[in-house]
């Protein structure tokens, strides 16, 4: 428990110190207009995920310290990738703030380091097997060279499923949280089946991780404090594609990022429609928004989310066959 109770206070602590920082310095959000009920969080201090990323990387340091035992090299390739998707967030924050808009990065930007980013973390797995797991079957399914390609495309989709589920409050930590928590069981089995005590630590950084998104959840739970705006967003999405890579459970993601995927194709189909029979299926996309337009209170959509997040990672941690 030291691990997830250790992310969580620490998390509190610098949202206790940094959410008036931010607000002294008027990094707040900027909201989409098409959304009236939002009009009133305009203003609300954004980049929090700034400080629940460093209460991971903090957190997990102090229980390494504590618990002894070097990190294996996965568990900083992980890291590694959440804070370059954070960076990638926090540049995109930061042109939203200074342009004073809702858009930060113009889209090929933003793509162009995230491919880039993606790419050098799926350079470090070059050496290992290019095969794939089928949930539930074990079953392997060998890639050759198009593996790394599945591995870029799914890191760079998980990022922005992760930024499309983040519109209301407490919706994307909560989910994140789900999936965090399904990683520290996976962790666990992993690595029981390849023989590698050392990727314990896999576990003791997912429950950080998810105490963290605890702690950032005192301020962003309805009515939200602070929001955790890209740099916290696009950052959970490289933590959990990493993880996925790292467990090879890159078929299993979906399960256990269920809303972020839902969120996803609801935008594609959006757009499908809308570019092909001139309509659209939905009122507003991510979907959480169409829900919100047909007059359903903020707080019950996301519990919605949260639940069926829930049962995503469950289903996820089912699907394991080397468990």
């Amino acid at each position: 428990m030291l691990p997830l109770i250790s992310g969580f206070v620490l998390s509190v602590l610098l949202g206790y110190v940094l959410i008036p920082k931010l607000r002294e310095l008027r990094i707040g959000q900027h909201i989409r207009e098409e959304v009236q009920a939002h009009k009133k969080k305009a203003g609300t201090p954004t980049m929090g995920g700034i400080f629940f990323i460093l209460a991971i990387i903090i957190a997990r340091g102090a229980v390494s310290l504590v618990e002894g035992g070097r990190p294996a090299k996965e568990e900083f390739l992980i890291l590694g990738l959440t804070l370059a998707y954070g960076f990638i967030g926090f540049i995109d924050d930061f042109r939203q703030i200074r342009l004073g808009r809702s858009l930060g990065l113009r889209a090929r930007e933003k793509m162009a380091l995230q491919l880039l980013f993606a790419a050098v973390f799926m350079y470090f797995f070059a050496d290992r097997g290019s095969y794939v797991i089928f949930p539930f079957s074990g079953r392997a399914l060998h890639l050759g060279i198009l593996y790394p390609v599945l591995g870029i495309l799914l890191i760079v989709g998980t990022a922005n499923g992760m930024n499309f589920t983040d519109g209301l409050d407490g919706l994307a930590a909560g989910v994140a949280t789900a999936g965090l928590g399904a990683y520290a069981f996976i962790a666990s089995g992993y690595a029981r089946v390849t023989n590698r005590p050392e990727l314990l630590g896999l576990t003791a950084l997912a429950l950080v991780s998810a105490g963290a998104l605890l702690g950032f959840l005192v301020y962003n739970y309805n009515p939200a404090k602070v929001f955790m705006g890209d740099t916290g967003s696009l950052a959970l999405g490289g933590l959990l594609a990493g993880y996925a890579i790292v467990t090879r459970t890159e078929l299993i993601l979906p399960f256990i990022a269920i809303v972020q995927l839902i969120e996803v194709v609801s935008v594609i189909l959006q757009v499908f429609a809308f570019q092909v029979f001139g309509k659209r299926i939905f009122r507003m996309t991510p979907i959480h928004h169409h829900f919100e337009l047909l007059g359903w209170n903020e707080k019950k959509i996301v519990h919605l989310f949260w639940w069926v997040a829930l049962a995503g990672a469950i289903l996820g941690i089912a699907a394991m066959a080397y468990v």
